[in-house]
């Protein structure tokens, strides 16, 4: 039987307990801050990439892997016959999908990339999945299709409280960040399909506190909820009191609360979070 082994970018939301269970090999992404690059979770961690984004001149740059980053880890994981089977976060987020791609062309292994269509804990449900189905002698076929099977029955919804970066980052119109800013206008994302889209906005933070409300009321009605997690930037209060109100309303299903990687944190800004679920 074809070993499979399972490939992930560092945007994905995993524990390290996690990471090692499931034996899920993460590529780093990296960063540059004010001239210095740094890679994610090697020479930066998520609490220090925060405190130097807030104290940063400019918006930090993220970018993904080298193509060549990609070609040795493929090489090595195939060079036993094995087949890879590598997930990243979405397209229209970053071009890490499209250097996976490419370097999957150019070694000799059997690679299958999958664009997720989504990041952070939304991405770590295909990737758990994906290992778990791996362990149990599933072959490509079958891991992909559940991942699309998980890629749909997953749920992200962000809130975002400063509108700063996403304006610096081309995210929103500078006009109307202006704007949003003089009214303090807050907004609620979700992302599907791949692309991220306003789902509400509205002024000062009992926006927020609805949009919270809702998406925790419409949580209590599904009973099939498998796995939750909660994203945050900085609040991590306000993080813990989410995943709270989450664990009244959905008892018995673990909420794993986590500060965002830097790609979700440079675009969402300060005192963003995101609740993503999957459901059978």
């Amino acid at each position: 039987m074809t070993n499979i082994k399972i490939v992930a970018d560092s945007s994905v939301q995993m524990t390290p307990e996690e990471i090692a269970q499931y034996q899920v090999t993460i590529i780093p992404l990296t960063v540059m801050i004010d001239g210095t690059v740094y890679t994610d979770g090697e020479t930066i961690t998520r609490d220090e990439f925060v405190n130097k984004m807030f104290t940063a001149k400019d918006l930090p740059q993220t970018s993904q892997p080298a193509i060549g980053s990609f070609v040795e880890k493929y090489e090595q994981l195939t060079a036993d016959g094995s087949q890879v089977i590598s997930i990243h976060l979405a397209e229209s987020l970053s071009g890490t999908v499209n250097a996976a791609r490419q370097a999957a062309e150019m070694v000799d292994g059997d690679v299958t990339v999958i664009d997720s269509g989504l990041t952070d804990r939304a991405m770590a449900f295909q990737v758990i999945e994906a290992a778990k189905l791996a362990a149990q002698g599933a072959d490509v076929d079958t891991i992909v299709a559940r991942c699309k099977t998980v890629e749909d029955h997953t749920t992200l919804r962000m809130g975002v409280v400063n509108l700063t970066n996403l304006v610096k980052g081309g995210r929103l119109s500078r006009a109307a960040g202006m704007i949003t800013s003089v009214l303090n206008i807050k907004i609620a994302l979700t992302m599907e399909h791949g692309e991220l889209g306003i789902l509400k906005k509205g002024r000062g933070m009992k926006t927020i506190k609805r949009f919270v409300d809702d998406v925790v009321q419409t949580m209590s009605q599904k009973p099939g909820i498998k796995s939750i997690g909660v994203s945050y930037v900085d609040e991590t209060s306000g993080a813990d009191a989410i995943a709270e109100q989450i664990r009244a309303a959905v008892p018995g299903v673990d909420v794993l609360v986590r500060r965002t990687g830097p790609i979700v944190a440079t675009h969402a800004g300060k005192g963003a979070f995101a609740i993503m679920y999957y459901e059978d």
